[in-house]
């Protein structure tokens, strides 16, 4: 096979796991390439049932090599502890098998502060709606030159200086401006420096590791995190994640050219959801939204917050099909649609009098007024069914 990236093409929680999962039965190698432990994939491979939310879904195949980009950034706590648990389920996760980049950089405790204290100052209305893990704080930090990396687990005294320096600055923020204690360098070092140990032995060259494998005939899937529409450029900002979800961040979060992305799947839900704050045209604030989401499983595997559900949304596939390049398309949830007498698509959008087939830029999204053609339901059980010929005429017509 081909290498594959996998994206979800909406607000997130499309289903990709199920595809990494199913795809990964001929792929070699799976590598998640952004985002950090603010997302999650729930996954059954042969009974055995695991929410993900750092390790690649792959790792529940045995003999597949699972890697950790540089674009990801990692909570190391967050990671000792989701070993342990696939460790309990008898999983392979020796370092042969589970590689995090040296590049990869580390989430601290004090982002983690940092994220909640943040979000927890901001007046209603302004809240982004974070999950509070640290991701965002973490990229600065990054972003700022002054980040700790994976590979300062080995040098303890390198990695203590560079949380001393982090503390300087964000003890002022903690005490001055968010009115909470500050934090201890030798505390914050004690807490990584007691799960380091677990971490060093899977720290590798993830850019070589992939082109010793493709030197070898071997397949790689990329494992994107969120959805496109929440790319920290070219989602609904400021209402995003913190990394580029976009399908060219395969590339740069893993460390290869993008000669080398040969597939791109969207995958998208026959409805839509978000989770967290920010614009959504389509939301169903009612009984009907309710139902979608009781009858969908629509709760977020990481922080067990409803999911937002409204209708498909047009005009936010096409955006995402431009941006992705998208060579497949993968749809999910079909089913839970079955029980309708008619469902509602959003064709395009109204903004200031005139209609547009195009997605809106961010600051004029809420103000636009969706569109929406109703097409008929197929009202009958459609989950058994395996080829698209068996599908209802109206179902196949609605996709």
């Amino acid at each position: 096979m081909s290498n594959v990236v996998i994206v979800g093409v909406q607000w997130g929680d499309e289903g990709k796991g199920k595809f990494v999962d199913l795809l990964a039965q001929e792929i070699d190698y799976v590598v998640r390439f952004q985002g950090g432990n603010n997302a999650g994939h729930t996954v059954i491979v042969d009974g055995k049932k695991a929410a993900l939310h750092l390790v690649p879904s792959g790792i529940l195949h045995e003999g597949k090599i699972c890697l950790i980009g540089n674009g990801v950034v990692l909570d190391p706590v967050v990671f000792v502890e989701e070993l342990d648990t696939l460790i309990g389920q008898g999983v392979d996760v020796s370092p042969n098998r589970l590689k995090i980049s040296s590049k990869t950089h580390l989430i601290m405790p004090y982002h983690k502060v940092l994220d909640k204290a943040r979000e927890n100052k901001l007046e209603k209305g302004q809240k982004i709606g974070t999950t509070g893990r640290g991701i965002g704080p973490c990229y600065e930090d990054k972003v700022g030159r002054v980040g700790v990396r994976a590979s300062d687990l080995a040098d303890p005294d390198l990695l203590k200086a560079k949380i001393a320096a982090a503390l300087k600055e964000k003890n002022v923020l903690f005490t001055a401006l968010y009115g909470i204690d500050a934090l201890a360098v030798d505390a914050v070092f004690d807490e990584v420096m007691a799960v380091a140990p677990r971490i060093i032995p899977h720290l590798t060259d993830v850019s070589s590791e992939l082109e010793q494998a493709w030197n070898e005939g071997k397949s790689v899937l990329f494992e994107g995190a969120q959805g496109i529409h929440l790319d920290i450029d070219h989602g609904t900002y400021p209402f995003v994640t913190s990394s580029n979800t976009v399908s060219g961040n395969a590339a740069a979060g893993s460390g290869v050219g993008p000669n080398k992305l040969d597939r791109i799947i969207g995958i998208l839900k026959a409805y839509t959801t978000r989770v967290g704050e920010g614009p959504f045209p389509t939301e169903l604030n009612d009984a009907t939204g309710e139902l979608l989401r009781t009858s969908g499983g629509e709760f977020g595997v990481t922080t067990g917050r409803p999911r937002r559900c409204g209708w498909q949304d047009i005009p936010v596939l096409r955006e995402s099909a431009r941006l992705n390049g998208l060579t497949d398309v993968a749809l999910t949830k079909l089913d839970v649609l079955s029980y309708m007498d008619e469902i509602p698509i959003c064709a395009r959008y109204e903004l200031n009098g005139q209609e547009t087939d195009a997605f809106p830029f961010p600051a004029v999204l809420p103000d636009a007024k969706p569109v929406m053609t109703a097409m008929p339901g197929w009202k009958c059980d459609i989950s058994g069914v395996r080829k698209w010929e068996d599908l209802p005429e109206a179902a196949r017509n609605y996709v």
